[in-house]
């Protein structure tokens, strides 16, 4: 649907600024006129990888969430935190870090908005296919103690289904491997 005249922003205030993270209030005028503020989360955005082996699993990683308080069964992924670096290089390089692989393919399978009505945050989804081992490289005490798991991706429907699997960009990566 598109509206004539569209939504426009009219500026914002940086509330709060860290590394990673900027928050600010954002004036916006709707189309008939009215203004309005909305809270907005302003995210470098992340990539995150689906690595399947030739012989059907997907390889995950089981890491703490200081954020939640517990450990999460996950597909490797990290925050397009090196400026300039393309998201298939911090594909590449996140796969090597945390799963100890590269992959000789990789393909871009989906695009994810979290949270857009409160976060700009992207995230960006690759398969991986073709691995073969290399060194890791772990960044931070949750990579340092984190453990590497195949999951058979007949496994994949009943994981999630179980409750196993929480996290939003595993679920649709592993969702959409296991559709391939």
């Amino acid at each position: 649907m598109t509206v004539d005249p569209p939504f426009r922003a009219a500026g914002e205030d940086v509330v709060y600024q860290s590394r990673l993270l900027r928050v600010a209030r954002g004036r916006f005028v709707a189309p008939d006129g009215a203004e309005f503020e909305r809270d907005i989360v302003h995210h470098p955005g992340w990539v995150a990888v689906v690595p399947v082996t030739d012989d059907g699993h997907v390889v995950c990683v089981r890491q703490y969430r200081a954020a939640l308080g517990t450990w999460l069964l996950e597909i490797p992924a990290g925050i397009r935190d090196v400026d300039g670096e393309a998201p298939e290089l911090t594909a590449r390089r996140e796969l090597a870090e945390e799963a100890g692989l590269a992959a000789e393919h990789l393909e871009l399978v989906a695009t994810i908005h979290n949270s857009p009505g409160f976060a700009d945050e992207q995230g960006l989804v690759f398969l991986a296919t073709g691995l073969t081992e290399v060194p890791t490289d772990r960044q931070g005490p949750e990579e340092d103690h984190m453990e590497v798991v195949r999951v058979p991706l007949s496994d994949v429907p009943r994981i999630i289904a179980a409750g196993e699997v929480t996290d939003a960009k595993t679920v649709v990566g592993l969702l959409l491997a296991g559709a391939r």
